[in-house]
């Protein structure tokens, strides 16, 4: 049986903001008790250029999703839900995806000590097991390009708490961490890990590549990919700030594929 979650009060926002030593990211932070999405509450607050680095947060979503529109399942007050808008900036999209993975892994590894690894492109896994994903999109707002990095991360959830069909596949904080997990300061410690993390990828792209080389999972395994509805094996050798993943290809050859386009066959 699967230890009971101790409830947790809501998320404050000020108790969230409270000290934050950051430059960019949660300069404004809000929270919601209830929201359809995150992501698209934040490309709202798009066309005011003063919302740059707003940090929104949700108690629950009822039509959260991950990538190519697949829910996101999360109980009331139990996961930490997060947007972060960004508009503006020389990163795109592909690093800034590679960038929210490694602040997201490091503030798993640093505040509660679990071996938290990328598979790319969205995914942070915790023994091998889904802990928190990551959405980017990219909207236009008032003549600007509008970056939206979307975080999921399981907190609280007990093993029964999960659907049956993700019971193996999933897992939280609450599961794999010694520690308690207290969902306000990995959100501190989050908003502080980003903030750091997209100042390095504007100054130094390399940097941010190395550490997501540092997390990954599947670097050096052979992989089969789904690019625009064809398949692609090949072993992983690297990945591109920019064009995205590199496979040496069974067929002959190395090719890049991007995570806007790109998706792992789960049978591979």
């Amino acid at each position: 049986m699967s230890p009971v979650m101790s409830p947790q009060a809501p998320l404050d926002p000020d108790r969230i903001a409270a000290g934050l030593n950051t430059r960019r990211i949660g300069r404004k932070v809000v929270v919601f008790a209830e929201t359809a999405s995150t992501n698209d509450l934040a490309a709202r607050y798009a066309a005011d250029p003063a919302n740059d680095g707003l940090a929104i947060f949700a108690e629950c979503q009822t039509a959260g999703r991950g990538r190519a529109g697949a829910a996101w399942h999360g109980d009331r007050g139990k996961s930490l839900l997060c947007s972060v808008l960004l508009l503006a900036g020389p990163c795109p999209g592909e690093l800034l995806s590679l960038t929210a993975a490694v602040a997201v892994a490091e503030t798993l590894n640093d505040d509660l000590r679990v071996r938290a690894r990328i598979k790319w492109p969205n995914d942070i896994l915790v023994n091998g097991r889904k802990a928190a994903g990551i959405l980017l999109e990219t909207r236009g707002a008032a003549r600007r390009v509008a970056h939206i990095i979307g975080i999921g991360v399981n907190c609280l959830q007990s093993a029964e708490d999960f659907p049956p069909e993700l019971r193996a596949s999933a897992t939280s904080l609450a599961i794999e961490a010694a520690a308690a997990c207290d969902r306000t300061a990995v959100a501190r410690r989050l908003l502080t890990s980003l903030d750091r993390w997209i100042e390095t990828a504007a100054a130094s792209p390399a940097v941010v590549t190395e550490a997501w080389r540092q997390y990954a999972t599947q670097l050096h395994q052979r992989m089969t990919v789904i690019y625009s509805g064809r398949r692609f094996s090949g072993h992983c050798i690297d990945v591109d700030p920019e064009k995205g993943l590199v496979l040496r290809l069974d067929s002959g050859g190395i090719r890049m594929f991007d995570a806007a386009h790109t998706s792992i066959d789960k049978n591979s």
